[in-house]
Order: structure tokens, then C-alpha cells, then sequence
């Protein structure tokens, strides 16, 4: 059973510069094990940021004109920690694990019809050990002034406005992804299951752990913003009356509303912090690399193989680089146990120049196509390549031989 996560965790100004440091992977050491820097050329972005948090922040409240009054203890950021267990990621391959974070930031965009212009950043990482995004905005309410004019507030606390506000956001979004064709279940409350362990492999394929202790340990309970009695005019008969309502009242009941949901909340978190043991997995990791680098290698050689079909006149050239990279291919595997991420980088440049290669294959059939049929007058070239498709059956388009190629041998298989 894998489950569909999303996880908010609140930040003032002051926080910002870590978590930038650490989603933007800007640190040279991390203390958190569990990233693998050799393998964070895997991460992506769903949405770039350009500056740091803070001036992101600071230049879209100017821009869209957001109100609010913003504290040094203000939230003025949030952040959504979206993913599932790795054996999920697996199970649907690369192409569908993008599409769940690529869903899951269209959630996000229209959850609380936030916008997508509110969102700072969406970061996924694939170096620890499940998939997962990190997704950074403002929390925008839009709402009325005292005038009854629209307009646009940073304001965390009506954003996450109700003690099950949580509860809502995982309501939505598991019916959101659910929805886009992503079987996962929607994790129940404990006074529905009736469950009061987890093993702690389903503690590691349903938790982040390292994040969860983050969040542990950042955990803290705010007092409300509440007027200053210097700003309150000179003694009156309800003074006393002013200062319950406006200060004493409101700063209890929050105070008292933090306390239990963090304290339930603290549990929780520390239970699981607890329960969970850090385990390495280099050999998994190590024989994904094997299984990448060699996927590389046979695409390499496929893509060699058909333009030689093509051209006959450049058979030689392949095979020339073909033995190059084979050769160059061999000695790095021979040294893949101490060398991943040279290799990584090896295959990445010849990836670069094979791509150039191709280019250029392709503009000078154009051209040899097209100073054939001038020099000996024949029929258009478009008539000229459909001829020699026909008679070769052979297609001079790369993408579609490898479709027709794939199909021919999906026929012979049924046979």
C-alpha cells in the first residue's frame, strides 16, 4: 500500500537562507545522510527561482502589490514536502513519477486558488532516498479591504484558517492525484484504524525521515502578534475591558490552540524520529547507475546503428567512433566501482557530442538530398525521400524507424 503525502511546514524570514540552501542544493556538505551528491544531477525543477527566498519574497510583494503587515515573527513562507515510497516510484517508472510532481504542482496552483505566480520555487530531488518536491510560496489569501476592494494579503494564518485545515489539504490533494489516474491511498487518522504501530520499513516508505526530524527540532510554539499597551490612548473607564478583549483573550486562545495541536503533533513526530533507524543503501544506488550507464551504452549504439543504415558513405566515421566509444566505454566500467560520478560525467559530454553529431548528419542529408535532386533534375525532394523510403523501407525520420522498428519486432513477437 503507498500513500499520497504532502506535508506543510511555516517559515519567518529568518529561516529562509537554509531552506534555500538545502532545496537549491547550494550547500558543499550536507549533515542529512541520506543525500547522495553524486547522484543530484538527477534533480529538476518544475518552477526556477532566481534569487534567494528573501528577495524572491520581497519582490513579489512589490510586483503583485500584496498587503499584509509583515513582522520579523511573521510566516510569511510555506512550504509543501510532496512524495510517496520509493517501491511506488518504481513500480510507474520515470516518466509517470514526473507527471506526479507535475500534477501535484498543478494542485498546488489551484488549491486555495493560490495562482502560480505565488509559487517562489518547485525543487524535485531524487539524490536521497524517495523522490520528492519541494515546493516554496507565499501564502496569498485573496480577499476585501475595509472599503470592500479586491486585493491580495500574505496572510499565513487565514491561509491555513481552521484547526483542520491539514486535514483538508490532504483530502484534496489525495482526491486531486487520484483523480489524474495515480492509484494511492489516503492515509486514515488513527481513531479510524484503530493502529498504533508501523513497522519501520512502512515508517520509511511513508516518512521523510531526516525532514521529520527537521521539523522536530525547528518546533516551537508563536505567540500572536498583539498591540503593544503603549499604543493605546491615555487611561479610559474601559480600559481594563480593552486590554482583555484586544490582548489577554486573543493571545490565550491561540496559545492554547498552539499548544495542542503541537503537542499532538510533537508526538507524533517524536514517535517517529524514535522509531526509525538510518540505513545506507549504496548497493541499490550503485546498481541503478549500472542500470542507467548501461541503458546509455545500448541507446548510444542504436542511434550509431540506424545512421549508419542511413548513409553509407559515413559508414566508416561510425565505425571509427564506435570503437572509440566503445573502447572509452570498456576502461570506465573497468573503473565504474571508484569512479561513479566521472563516469556520469564522461557519458554526459559524449551524450553532448553525439547529439552534435547527429545534427549534423541530419542537415548534410538534407543538403546531399537536396544537391541530388538539382544535379541530375529530378522530382521534388520530398517525392525523392518518400522513394527511397518506400523502396529501403526505411524512414530518413530517426524518431519515426525507431517507432516502425519497434512495431515490426512487437509483430514478430505476437507471431
Amino acid at each position: 500500500m503507498s500513500y499520497a503525502i504532502i506535508r506543510n511546514a511555516k517559515y519567518k524570514r529568518n529561516n529562509l537562507k537554509g531552506i534555500f540552501r538545502h532545496n537549491e542544493r547550494r550547500n558543499k556538505h550536507y549533515s542529512n545522510k541520506n543525500i547522495k551528491k553524486e547522484l543530484s544531477y538527477l534533480n529538476y525543477s518544475l518552477k526556477d527561482c532566481t534569487y534567494i527566498y528573501e528577495k524572491e519574497f520581497d519582490l513579489m510583494k512589490e510586483k503583485y502589490n500584496l498587503k499584509g503587515q509583515v513582522k520579523n515573527v511573521s510566516n510569511i513562507i510555506c512550504e509543501y514536502m510532496i512524495t510517496s515510497d520509493q517501491a511506488y516510484f518504481d513500480s510507474i517508472g520515470e516518466k509517470e513519477t514526473r507527471r506526479y510532481f507535475e500534477t501535484a504542482y498543478q494542485f498546488v496552483c489551484e488549491y486555495q486558488n493560490l495562482g502560480e505566480e505565488y509559487i517562489i520555487s518547485a525543487k524535485v530531488h531524487m539524490d536521497e532516498d524517495s523522490p520528492h518536491l519541494h515546493l516554496v510560496f507565499v501564502p496569498v489569501v485573496h480577499t476585501k479591504d475595509k472599503n470592500g476592494n479586491a486585493i491580495d494579503k500574505v496572510a499565513c494564518s487565514e491561509f491555513w484558517k481552521g484547526r483542520d485545515s491539514y486535514r483538508q489539504l490532504q483530502n484534496a490533494f489525495h482526491a486531486y492525484v487520484t483523480k489524474h489516474g495515480f492509484n494511492l491511498e489516503r492515509g486514515l487518522p488513527k481513531e479510524e484504524t484503530n493502529r498504533k504501530h508501523y513497522s519501520v520499513e512502512e515508517y520509511k516508505k511513508i516518512t521523510n525521515f531526516e525532514k521529520t526530524k527537521e521539523v522536530l527540532e525547528n518546533m516551537k510554539l508563536e505567540l500572536p502578534d498583539v498591540p503593544d499597551i503603549k499604543d493605546f490612548n491615555k487611561i479610559s473607564i474601559k480600559r481594563d475591558e480593552k486590554i482583555m478583549n484586544e490582548i489577554i483573550k486573543p493571545k490565550d486562545k491561540l496559545i492554547k490552540e498552539l499548544y495542542q495541536d503541537n503537542v499532538a503533533l510533537r508526538k507524533e513526530l517524536s514517535k517517529q524520529v524514535n522509531i526509525v533507524k538510518e540505513a545506507e543503501k549504496y548497493q541499490k544506488e550503485k546498481n541503478k547507475i549500472l542500470a542507467d550507464n548501461e541503458e546509455l551504452h545500448h541507446t548510444v549504439k542504436h542511434l550509431e546503428h540506424e545512421y549508419k543504415k542511413k548513409n553509407n558513405t559515413l559508414e566508416l566515421r561510425f565505425d571509427n567512433r564506435k570503437d572509440e566509444l566503445e573502447k572509452e566505454f570498456e576502461r570506465k566500467t573497468y573503473h565504474l566501482e571508484s569512479q561513479y560520478q566521472s563516469k556520469i560525467d564522461f557519458l554526459e559530454n559524449e551524450n553532448r557530442f553525439l547529439k552534435k553529431v547527429i545534427s549534423t548528419l541530419e542537415k548534410t542529408i538534407d543538403k546531399f538530398i537536396h544537391w541530388i535532386c538539382k544535379k541530375f533534375s529530378m522530382p521534388s525532394e520530398d517525392e525523392v525521400i518518400r522513394e527511397f523510403e518506400i523502396e529501403n523501407d526505411t524512414y530518413l525520420d530517426p524518431e519515426m524507424q525507431i517507432e516502425y522498428e519497434e512495431n515490426m519486432y512487437d509483430i514478430e513477437l505476437d507471431a
